[in-house]
């Protein structure tokens, strides 16, 4: 179909709605793949740090992947709707809008993650930090009600 012909529709056919379902698969796949394969490169590093072992933060990383893969994907092809009867522009500005709450929603998602591994993070750095040495000359306080022996000064 040329595109005059395309312009030229007061309302949406069916050979014309399958194209619009055709660019935006590509389109939403293509974007859900590139995400994918640059969140698991340049993750696997953050990952190794925050697991500290790196057999774990690989597979933490590999099911991360599949995870997005089936989040985002069914997301994605679960968002786009074409009404029939819907004009020509109506149809491309949901095609636009589709697309904006596909990248909103899979920003969100990695905006989230990265707080979860930020937490685990600093989990962990806090459980490492040992506790400050006491005061020298300062004994801490007995808790209540504990029997404290006092010191004999005859036996000194």
């Amino acid at each position: 179909m040329f595109a005059s012909e395309l312009f030229a529709q007061e309302v949406i056919t069916d050979r014309t709605a399958i194209g619009f379902y055709a660019f935006y698969a590509a389109v939403a796949i293509g974007l859900v793949v590139w995400l994918a394969r640059t969140l698991y490169r340049n993750g696997e590093i953050f990952l190794d740090d925050v697991f500290e072992d790196e057999g774990l933060a690989a597979a933490v990383n590999h099911l991360l992947v599949v995870g997005f893969y089936l989040l985002n994907l069914g997301y994605a092809l679960l968002l786009y709707k074409i009404t029939p009867s819907a004009a020509l522009t109506t149809a491309f500005n949901d095609l636009v809008t589709t697309f904006g709450a596909l990248l909103l929603s899979l920003g969100v998602i990695h905006l989230l993650n990265m707080f979860v591994f930020w937490r685990i993070r600093t989990y962990r750095d806090r459980k490492n930090i040992s506790p400050p040495p006491p005061a020298r000359g300062m004994m801490p306080p007995a808790p209540a009600g504990m029997y404290m022996p006092q010191a004999n000064p005859a036996a000194g």
